[in-house]
């Protein structure tokens, strides 16, 4: 693996990661959401990655990935889903959005998984930066040896 391709590896899995903050904050934003645009209560979103792949079919790559040594090309965002659990009815009679039993229908977000989920997609965020660093100075290291 170049060291310009882990680069590249690194930075997918920071804007992944990104993704993946902006999609929990969007939920914790919505946490208390009763009625949408659509008329329904919110309903926590939950995003999906696969592997980045490139589209070289060249003998090597078919090659490597047959005995198990292709390396990853890197981490993609391939859709945000709505979570369909169960949504959380609470009775509050007084709410303009309950129904006629007087309960009410909130979102299926929970704070504690969020902020649990948040703190995970921080920490793969820093390792990504740290790792995208290490390949830097390894870079710069190579380029000090051969300019002397």
């Amino acid at each position: 693996m170049s060291i310009f391709k882990s680069f590249g590896v690194n930075a997918s899995g920071m804007t992944a990661e990104r993704f993946r903050m902006d999609i929990i904050s969007q939920n914790v934003a919505n946490a208390n959401t009763t009625r949408t645009e659509e008329g329904t209560p919110y309903r926590r979103k939950v995003v999906k990655f696969e592997e980045r792949t490139t589209d070289i079919r060249d003998f090597g790559t078919i090659f490597r990935k047959a005995r198990g040594m292709d390396v990853g090309n890197g981490v993609k965002a391939v859709g945000v889903y709505e979570d369909q659990s169960d949504l959380i009815m609470v009775y509050d009679p007084s709410h303009p959005d309950a129904n006629d039993d007087g309960y009410v229908l909130y979102p299926n977000v929970n704070i504690v998984t969020e902020m649990t989920n948040m703190i995970d997609a921080e920490r793969a965020y820093q390792a990504n930066a740290t790792a995208f660093t290490a390949s830097k100075t390894i870079a710069m290291k190579g380029l000090d040896i051969a300019k002397s």
